[in-house]
């Protein structure tokens, strides 16, 4: 065998070891452990006085959120186009008024073998390294919350893509107390398919 040749088999052989070690490493102790450990400390939040969305008896009798088994194909990476006009929209929210987000761009991604979309949104007020993305699914209302879920999505200005994580979807606080107003998903976010992933809805304890 010519050495190009063998060293190139050998590259291969290198590449497709890494490749099966980089993805054991992240589906176990880079990925899976911390998002466990995300929602354990959610759990503790939610208990607490401070940033607890519960009245005090309902803070009293929570005891946990409930969620999908993670599952790595519903972390996707898409596409980001942005916006060549970046205008404000007036999102609607659960009390009938509005508040302006502004509309980044969209995000294409291919998931279940279709393409899909998502408007990102940026909070006028809030973190400039991540955008909001309110959508629904197919599960809202039977499997999750039926106002639909929320995604921060971690991102740097230029980035031409972003990865959605909808095994951190999470429902909004009115969810768990209407006394919170809360936005309400636009048209642009409304999935045709079903995501089995993230916060399912919340079941009060009596």
């Amino acid at each position: 065998m010519q050495r190009p040749l063998r060293l190139v088999i050998l590259a291969g052989l290198a590449l497709v070891i890494f490749y099966f070690l980089q993805d054991a490493l992240f589906n176990d102790d880079n990925y899976i452990k911390p998002l466990l450990k995300e929602r354990e400390e959610k759990d503790l939040s939610f208990r607490g006085r401070t940033n607890s969305p519960f009245d005090e008896t309902g803070r009293r009798a929570f005891k946990n959120l409930v969620y999908y088994e993670p599952n790595l194909d519903y972390r996707v990476n898409a596409k980001v186009e942005e916006l060549a006009m970046q205008d404000t929209l007036l999102m609607p929210l659960t009390n009938g008024s509005y508040e302006p987000y502004l509309r980044y761009g969209m995000a294409s991604f291919k998931l279940e073998g279709q393409e899909h979309q998502l408007m990102l949104y940026r909070k006028l007020s809030g973190e400039k390294d991540q955008l909001f993305v309110p959508f629904t699914d197919k599960t809202n209302g039977f499997e999750t919350y039926g106002g639909g879920r929320f995604l921060d999505v971690p991102f740097e200005e230029g980035d031409e893509k972003v990865v959605l994580d909808f095994n951190r979807a999470y429902s909004p606080f009115c969810a768990y107390n209407p006394d919170y107003v809360c936005p309400v998903p636009p048209k642009d976010n409304r999935l045709s398919i079903a995501i089995p992933a993230g916060e399912k809805i919340y079941e009060k304890h009596e």
